[in-house]
């Protein structure tokens, strides 16, 4: 299986780095050739120039002195102690060299501006030579040409000189987009990390600025100002949404321990007794309702975090199975906790209320003669804790509803309930950095929670 790529390498930024490098890598090479190509045109022309230059002198000698001056000017243009790159070759009408540096006539056609391209044997090997011929008055033969080594020797520069320059661009392009896209995933790495924290309940954390004023810290500086008007609006309607449950509670106590007295007395009658009966379990209600409220938004507020310590899941579903073991043995419900460990992070108060309440919306929902099992695993990414039973389940549409606060199903209604239990388990979840996964059981349904391991 192939390993994938790392994450900068297939980020956008790198991608738009590699872009501009590939860019700026197509300009280098168009330009180096464009250099190359008119530097070979310039030497080319040069090259041409002298030769007809050189020819020219030639011809004025021979017009001047005759083939005896000519022969003396080559002579002179060949002689060991001149140095230079030109060619040359006269002969006699009968083929015959009368002076030369070369030996062998070309045999090559010339083109169509007259030009003859061929090779010449020298010490180093064969090189290329470019020449013109002249046909002479007294049927002699003259040829000059120039050797091309130093030609294909300047060549051979430029193309190394392309290629070793396109390469290090190319080098240095790739290499300066992976550090720029590792520092840019850097500081976007730090914004998501705040974002994840501040995600999971953390809303006093705030985005790192580095100090720099550049776009990504005045980006921090709107998000920690976003941030600290979110926190002042929630912790606003936190206050008041306690004060509202704190003033409604108290009231509800007394008006409940009001009827609970009156109930001791001997009421006038049994319809006065039904009637007390049903008003203080409404209150029950009522009370369980506003204490739900509060645990939630504890729960959402994040508090709890300071207290979290390593504690085991199989031990927290032991003692849970030992709670509530009865009151499932009241209704005919086999409970057990299959065995098994797994080691996390967490409050152990708010994590036994958010398997209990789990539990108790399983004894409520389970027929008799039914099971409910507790399960803990660990793998090597997470440690799952399951509460399965074999009642009715909840249609996969509505799994993801039933999390949010004060919905009730149809099926449910004729049950006692605020529709709070689940709402607090997710935010209890959401504290620890976890998941909640609702499936199916066939029959019957499985709740998962799903924990990180701890580093």
């Amino acid at each position: 299986m192939a390993r994938p790529l790392p994450s900068f390498v297939r980020s956008s930024t790198f991608r738009l780095s590699l872009f501009y490098v590939l860019l700026f890598f197509l300009s280098v090479a168009a330009l180096l050739a464009f250099i190359y190509v008119q530097a070979i045109a310039t030497i080319d022309d040069q090259t041409e120039q002298a030769t007809k230059a050189d020819a020219a002198a030639l011809i004025q000698e021979y017009s001047s002195q005759g083939i005896a001056g000519l022969i003396e000017a080559v002579e002179d243009r060949v002689a060991p102690d001149r140095s230079g790159d030109g060619l040359y070759l006269l002969e006699d009408e009968d083929g015959s060299p009368l002076a030369a540096n070369i030996h062998t006539w070309p045999t090559a056609e010339p083109d169509a501006k007259g030009w003859i391209n061929f090779s010449i044997d020298r010490d180093d090997g064969p090189h290329a030579a470019r020449g013109q011929t002249y046909a002479l008055k007294d049927g002699s033969k003259l040829l000059v040409a120039r050797d091309l080594h130093a030609r294909a020797d300047f060549q051979e520069l430029m193309l190394d000189a392309l290629y070793y320059a396109s390469g290090l661009t190319l080098l240095l392009g790739v290499g300066g987009g992976l550090l720029i896209s590792r520092r840019m995933l850097a500081r976007l790495g730090t914004i998501n990390r705040a974002a994840e924290r501040i995600r999971t309940g953390d809303l006093t954390h705030r985005i790192e600025v580095s100090g720099s004023n550049d776009e990504f810290d005045r980006l921090s500086d709107t998000l920690n100002a976003m941030l600290e008007e979110i926190r002042r609006l929630m912790s606003g309607m936190r206050t008041v949404t306690d004060n509202i449950a704190h003033d409604l509670r108290s009231p509800l106590t007394r008006m409940k321990g009001r009827l609970e007295m009156l109930l001791r007395e001997t009421p006038d009658s049994e319809a006065q007794r039904q009637a007390i009966e049903r008003t203080i379990a409404d209150a029950d209600q009522l009370l369980a309702t506003f204490t739900a409220l509060l645990s939630i938004a504890d729960a959402e507020s994040g508090s709890a975090r300071a207290s979290m310590a390593s504690l085991d899941l199989g031990e927290l579903a032991t003692d849970i199975v030992e709670l509530y073991g009865p009151a499932a043995e009241e209704r005919s419900i086999a409970m057990h906790y299959g065995e098994g460990q797994g080691t996390v992070v967490g409050s152990r108060q708010l994590l036994f209320q958010a398997v209990a309440n789990l539990v108790d919306n399983a004894i409520k929902n389970t027929p008799g003669g039914g099971a409910i099992t507790l399960t803990v695993e660990r793998s090597a990414g997470d440690v799952r804790l399951s509460v399965a039973d074999t009642g009715p389940g909840i249609p996969a549409a509505e799994r993801e509803r039933v999390l949010e606060p004060f919905v009730r199903l149809d099926s449910s209604r004729s049950t006692p309930g605020s529709g709070l239990g689940l709402a607090l388990v997710a935010a209890i979840v959401r504290l620890h950095g976890a998941r909640i996964e609702l499936g199916d059981n066939d029959p019957g349904l499985i709740v998962m929670l799903i924990f990180p391991v701890p580093a």
